[in-house]
């Protein structure tokens, strides 16, 4: 067989594999035969290839598809893709405050791939880490049933105990995509909710039970997490964009300076060596820990909102530690 012709049915068969992956229904060989130009003797015998190859494929009623629950994907990495995982692996870890079963071992798998011996210790040391912290598993189950919904385009119904709330509810979503928090350990499912009509942000930690229902969705062609979430601190687009001015003195000045905290910020220089940071954000909710957390060398400034709400904080700790 030419390299060409090799080449041209590796290719194809990647193709297939994602395909039949990505349609949990199945596939006709007809369908196949279409989409690729082939004939549909070529189709089998590319499917049975795809079998030798470890694909755990299915046959029912005339169509084809993959068991997802036992594929296993395969990816090769270059020693510098290498370490940019081992620390998407770290952060990982730093986000992690009980142990997620499968994150141990999708890191353990990982480690146990990769030919540079040091960068697979640390990422077994990584997952032994994870593995050493509490297990709530409630939560994993929760986490489980999500994602199995979001993969299937299948609705979800669960009891939800919202921070505000006496006591759960019983609501309903169509999972768009699941999020995490950049600043706390905390996950999220972004999707429509049929009670409100809209768009809503639900913390799967306080989700107390969920069930995958029959009823199916489909995520609107223009849904895009990143655009709608590109002006939020964190998590939720408090639907108000709001300048947010941020005073530090010339103790932090240098390390507000070193890190991006926000796509739209600008920093401005003081002659006291301190600085000024602005930043539009769809809402201020969420930073005001982040603020905080910076303690008498923060002033804000705008707006005003926020402000009074620190010199609230400002005020009851001072009565704290009186």
């Amino acid at each position: 067989m030419s390299d060409e012709r090799l080449a041209s049915k590796a290719a194809r068969l990647r193709w297939i594999e994602r395909k039949l992956y990505n349609n949990p229904q199945g596939l006709r060989v007809m369908d196949l035969a279409e989409a690729t130009g082939m004939d549909r003797r070529t189709i089998y015998r590319d499917l049975g290839a795809l079998e030798d190859m470890g694909v755990p494929m299915w046959q029912f009623e005339g169509k084809f598809g993959i068991n997802r629950e036992d594929y296993l994907s395969t990816v090769r990495l270059n020693l510098n893709q290498t370490i940019s995982l081992f620390f998407a692996a770290r952060l990982l870890a730093h986000h992690s405050d009980e142990q997620n079963p499968h994150v141990v071992a999708a890191l353990e798998k990982i480690a146990a791939s990769l030919p540079d011996e040091t960068i697979a210790k640390h990422l077994s040391n990584v997952a032994a880490q994870i593995q050493l912290r509490p297990t709530r598993r409630e939560y994993i189950l929760v986490l489980e049933t999500f994602t199995r919904a979001w993969a299937d385009r299948r609705m979800v119904k669960f009891s939800y105990w919202a921070s505000n709330r006496e006591e759960p509810e019983e609501r309903t979503v169509a999972p768009y995509v699941l999020e995490v928090s950049r600043f706390e350990p905390a996950s999220y499912v972004i999707g429509h909710d049929p009670l409100r009509n809209a768009l809503r942000t639900f913390k799967l930690e306080r989700v107390q039970r969920a069930e995958i229902l029959d009823d199916e969705y489909v995520i609107p062609a223009d849904f895009d997490p990143y655009s709608m979430l590109a002006d939020s601190w964190g998590i939720m687009d408090e639907g108000n964009t709001v300048t947010v001015r941020l005073r530090f003195s010339a103790v932090v000045a240098r390390r507000v300076k070193e890190s991006t905290w926000h796509r739209s910020q600008e920093v401005l220089d003081l002659p006291d060596g301190g600085c000024e940071l602005s930043m539009k954000l769809a809402g201020t909710r969420e930073m005001r820990s982040w603020v905080l957390g910076w303690g008498a060398d923060v002033e804000v400034l705008a707006p005003a909102e926020l402000r009074d709400e620190v010199a609230e904080h400002a005020q009851r700790m001072v009565q704290q530690y009186h």
